[in-house]
């Protein structure tokens, strides 16, 4: 279920760098999508979070997580992956 992970960033975004860490360091797999680079992410990720914080994370079971922490983002990956 983690191959569908959808993170939305931006690279000056600190939390960002920081959420990409922990998903890295879990060896699961994600796309990023950088709203800086594609014109309609920004539009995106607020219909998803309705919130204009990012990252704005979304998962296979249709949740997301907005600004996690690293506690946060690992215990709902752990979730998924059982």
């Amino acid at each position: 279920m983690t191959n569908n992970i959808t993170m939305y960033g931006a690279e000056w975004c600190g939390d960002c760098r920081r959420a990409k860490r922990v998903l890295d360091e879990l060896g699961v797999s994600w796309d990023y999508v950088d709203l800086e680079t594609d014109l309609t992410a920004a539009d995106r990720a607020h219909a998803i979070s309705g919130r204009t914080n990012i990252p704005v994370i979304v998962f296979a079971d249709g949740s997301h997580l907005v600004e996690p922490t690293d506690d946060e983002l690992r215990q709902k990956v752990t979730a998924l992956t059982g």
